[in-house]
């Protein structure tokens, strides 16, 4: 049953950082509820925010990275990105994400929008960002982190999308933005007849 009750903002009363890194942000934050009750714990982690690039190839292979991620400990089939980077934008970001980890260097003007997600809402402060890019070429050279060990793959979209539905891509992130541009470019994914 709908009512006419407006959701209002929780107020913060007091903020502590009491993050033991500088890696992984937490705070502490004192609110106070729309209902006057004041809740002195509440915990979430301000992460930043995060890019992804969906690259197409002129040969219509979509590119992937293949990595260890160690909080899962697993080695995962991703879309290329990463955090947005210290005084950078989003899309400048996602340009130097997409160039360091696979080779492809772009231009602003070639990155498409996808939208954007946000992963478990109630404890991160973090927004995912996707673009689409077409014509993708490896251009340039990796430029890895210290601790990225990164595999490139390319994939025809078709079979990429098929990952994504059983289950070989699974990061909640590339998985969204996969399905979202099979929704948004269906002929690039094989989904409308040529």
């Amino acid at each position: 049953m709908q009512t006419d009750n407006k959701i209002q903002k929780w107020t913060v009363l007091n903020e502590q950082n009491v993050s033991p890194s500088p890696w992984f942000p937490l705070l502490k934050h004192t609110v106070k509820l729309a209902n006057g009750s004041i809740i002195d714990d509440y915990y979430y982690s301000p992460l930043g925010d995060v890019a992804q690039v969906l690259a197409v190839t002129k040969n219509n292979e979509v590119v992937l990275v293949k990595q260890y991620k160690h909080a899962l400990g697993e080695i995962l089939i991703e879309l290329p990105g990463g955090m947005q980077q210290k005084n950078k934008t989003i899309i400048e970001s996602a340009l130097n994400e997409l160039e360091e980890e696979t080779g492809i260097r772009a231009t602003a003007d070639q990155l498409i929008s996808l939208g954007k997600i946000a992963n478990n809402p109630t404890k991160l402060n973090q927004v995912t960002y996707g673009f689409i890019l077409f014509d993708a070429e490896f251009n340039s050279a990796q430029k890895l982190d210290a601790t990225e060990d990164i595999q490139v793959l390319t994939k025809p979209a078709p079979e990429v999308l098929k990952m994504a539905l059983n289950g070989e891509i699974w990061v909640t992130d590339s998985l969204n933005f996969i399905l979202k541009a099979a929704l948004t470019y269906p002929d690039v994914f094989g989904l409308t007849e040529r």
